[in-house]
């Protein structure tokens, strides 16, 4: 009696390590959930339960396909409302409006799935995402330039002819620090604005501003293509981030921003004139890329 019970006691002992060790492996092969400032999208991963009364293992799985792209659904939306919208608002706040929550859900709903993963007990998960520039254009479809001169309309100024010289070399890259250009130049691909230090908070419409507090770069900047497609910015952890996101092109022209206040980044005033002297219409693409810690 001694050893069966012994033995039974065993058994459910090796059983919830079993569980343990698979519930540790599936959180394991999970993608990092919530906001990738980086990648400019919202991540989320749905899990599903095998149907125990279905007809067929297959049918079961399927069940659990449904179960998960629900779960899913429910787990994007709770990561959206969670998202900073600007130095007061979060996305839960805006959805308060039925209007807004509707285009909110009718965006998520079209998400993309990346991944699935089957397990042994037919459970399935399922990895998704929506991309963030789709909810800078729910919040603020008006595609007004105020700011920024849409690329369409722009043409480099003209310049008296040289003779042609000899291609000079690219300049190389130390310690990880990507090329830059010149802001006085114009001749950039886009803005890369270094604030670590600064206690920056990552937003979906962040502002950059003059230390006076007028606006140089905002979501009116955009034109209606990049609030579709770009954002207003993407924000990394260095330099060498912000080179390899390419999201500022290969020749970016970097800031050193002068304090931040809450969403908002400020510039020194001899650097902000020189971006209004420029108006680059990289700006109206969205190609602006922000460093932070």
């Amino acid at each position: 009696m001694k050893r069966l019970v012994l033995a039974v006691s065993l058994a459910v002992s090796m059983y919830a390590v079993a569980q343990g060790a698979a519930k540790d492996s599936k959180e394991a092969q999970r993608p990092p959930q919530g906001m990738n400032w980086e990648g400019q999208v919202i991540r989320a991963t749905g899990a599903g339960a095998p149907d125990m009364k279905a007809s067929s293992p297959a049918q079961a799985r399927l069940g659990a396909e449904r179960a998960a792209l629900l779960d899913a659904f429910r787990n994007l939306l709770s990561q959206v409302k969670g998202v900073q919208v600007d130095g007061t608002r979060k996305m839960d706040d805006v959805m308060q409006s039925n209007e807004v929550r509707a285009r909110v859900e009718g965006l998520i709903k079209g998400y993309k799935v990346v991944n699935k993963r089957y397990f042994s007990d037919n459970g399935v998960e399922i990895d998704v995402e929506v991309p963030v520039a789709m909810l800078t254009d729910i919040l603020d479809p008006d595609a007004t330039q105020m700011l920024a001169v849409p690329a369409s309309k722009t043409e480099p100024a003209k310049t008296a002819e040289k003779p042609a010289e000899k291609p000079a070399d690219k300049p190389a890259e130390k310690g990880g620090e990507p090329v830059v250009a010149k802001l006085e130049d114009g001749t950039g691909t886009g803005l890369v604005i270094d604030a670590r230090g600064l206690k920056l908070m990552p937003a979906l419409m962040p502002r950059v501003l003059d230390e006076a507090g007028k606006p140089l770069y905002t979501v009116d900047s955009l034109s209606a293509e990049a609030r579709k497609t770009t954002g207003v910015a993407a924000y990394v952890q260095s330099l060498d981030e912000a080179r390899k996101s390419m999201k500022a092109g290969d020749k970016p022209m970097v800031v050193k921003a002068a304090k931040a206040n809450g969403t908002d980044v400020l510039l020194p005033q001899d650097e902000a004139k020189k971006l209004v002297s420029m108006n680059p219409p990289f700006l109206a693409q969205g190609k602006v890329v922000i460093v932070f810690n």
